[in-house]
């Protein structure tokens, strides 16, 4: 089974992340303003945070303006791909049908959502 990349964002860096899909960009203040909404951080975890982020690739940092401004490397739809891939990997042995009963029989299922999953099957 393959090992996930050393790149793969912690739930932290998602947080971080989920902020800068949003805006486009942002500086470490302004992720630090709407992270701050749902619980306290302080702006250095932040900054250390970004840091890191940007050394493993996740985000690109602007030095050439101050303060620096920081984006993501790659959107929500690519980093939701790959997350799901290595998920599925690691604990389905690479089977969507045993991700999606697993999914399906852990909690209720709206009328809804099942619609859309037979919608989308139908269409695959």
């Amino acid at each position: 089974m393959p090992r996930p990349s050393h790149k793969q964002p912690t739930n932290a860096e998602l947080e971080i992340l989920q902020v800068l899909w949003q805006r486009g960009q942002a500086t470490v203040r302004e992720v630090l303003t709407e992270l701050s909404q749902a619980r306290e951080i302080g702006y250095t975890t932040v900054l250390k945070l970004m840091q890191i982020m940007a050394d493993k690739g996740l985000v690109l940092r602007d030095a050439s303006v101050r303060p620096q401004v920081y984006k993501s490397t790659r959107t929500e739809k690519q980093t939701k791909k790959q997350l799901t891939g290595e998920f599925l990997e690691r604990l389905f042995d690479g089977s969507p049908g045993k991700l999606v009963m697993q999914a399906l029989s852990s909690r209720r299922t709206s009328p809804k959502d099942l619609a859309q999953i037979r919608e989308l099957l139908d269409r695959l």
